[in-house]
């Protein structure tokens, strides 16, 4: 499998895809320059195992929340895409579960968003049955969906505390020695969890492509834990947020009990928006608030803050458009961007309201 990675034309590849969307890079640009015999230098490099890893650039984002991010060389990013792409990723895909939505093809937030709604008509109409044939059972008179209260239940809501900051690279390696036997792939996969420069061997930036699969390899577990074991059918993660769907609180209770002890075997714990709280409620969930009503309807709404953090950018755009600092077509790409996203909700009314507002601002109407 090893001699997949250091392969020239997975190489040259694996160019291409860290290349994508980085047309301004100067580092990507002095390696596009020479870009046969830089291709034909790291696969020497990875063949005879001299590949080192670059100096990696640290800086924070502040949206939709403040985190430290870790940027890897170019050069790095062309050797973890042909090792995530042609190795890791082939290699733990099958063994995920269906409802692990993160770093995956064919996967994402509309996905998760997509199997929550279903999970939730499943809950709602396999309540109902159950209700329904116990009435028939028992001759008692069949009542309205309303009066049926099949939308009851509970959620367990959980998060991960800085999920990333605190993941132990011995966990990882120790789960990635049960994958592999080749020992030259260990010895890249080492060589990339030890070039992070976070302290004490703990902690993988966000930034590295390995990282990501990396997170799922270690929470794999818990999934099948959540699944197999504790009898989860509504169950669903994206990354370090997850949520569990019973009609038993206490229940869940236990299962919360059972997932903390898993998670303090890694070192690490869930955060203080970890709840149980009625599912009548609705769960925020992808950038989302999805609640299912007495009916069986699912509604999904884009929640408060995204809508007015967009207001704010909008203004801020607007601002420096007026003074000539950006030109009209980065406050369309960024509105454009989040309008796709908010309509994938039941928004038709939020997205009138945001386009009337954008043409307050630019004084023109939103196109495309």
């Amino acid at each position: 499998m090893y001699d997949s990675i250091y392969n020239f034309s997975n190489i040259k590849r694996a160019f291409y895809s860290a290349r994508h969307r980085k047309l301004n890079n100067p580092s990507a640009n002095r390696f596009e320059i020479n870009m046969l015999s830089e291709c034909v230098r790291l696969s020497d490099e990875l063949r005879y195992k001299k590949y080192t890893t670059g100096k990696s650039t640290k800086f924070k984002v502040y949206y939709p929340k403040e985190r430290d991010i870790e940027s890897s060389t170019f050069q790095d990013k062309v050797v973890q895409h042909s090792y995530c792409d042609n190795v890791l990723y082939p290699t733990i895909c099958n063994r995920l579960i269906y409802d692990n939505f993160a770093s995956q093809y064919g996967k994402g937030t509309r996905f998760g968003l997509d199997r929550l709604k279903r999970q939730l008509r499943h809950y709602f109409f396999s309540n109902k049955a159950e209700a329904e044939k116990y009435r028939k059972e028992n001759g008692l008179p069949l009542v309205s969906v309303e009066e049926g209260h099949y939308a009851d239940g509970w959620i367990l809501k959980c998060d991960i505390r800085k999920f990333f900051a605190h993941i132990d690279h011995e966990a990882v390696k120790e789960k990635l020695k049960k994958l592999f036997v080749d020992t030259d792939i260990k010895w890249l996969s080492d060589t990339i969890i030890d070039s992070v420069s976070i302290s004490d061997g703990v902690g993988l930036p966000i930034g590295y492509q390995s990282s990501q699969l990396y997170a799922l390899v270690l929470l794999n577990g818990l999934d099948h834990l959540v699944k197999e074991k504790l009898h989860i059918k509504g169950y669903g993660r994206y990354v370090d947020d997850f949520y569990l769907i019973h009609k038993d609180k206490k229940h869940l209770q236990k299962c919360l009990v059972i997932i903390r002890d898993y998670l303090s075997e890694y070192g690490l714990e869930l955060n203080e928006k970890t709840q149980i709280f009625p599912l009548r409620n609705g769960i925020d969930f992808l950038g989302f608030h999805t609640y299912l009503t007495d009916t069986g309807k699912v509604i999904c709404k884009v929640r408060k803050r995204s809508k007015d953090n967009m207001k704010r950018k909008m203004k801020k755009y607007a601002k420096d458009y007026k003074a000539g600092l950006i030109s009209i077509e980065k406050a369309r790409l960024s509105y454009g961007g989040w309008r796709a996203h908010a309509s994938y909700g039941n928004t038709h009314h939020l997205i009138q309201d945001m386009d009337r507002y954008y043409e307050k601002l630019f004084g023109e109407p939103f196109t495309y």
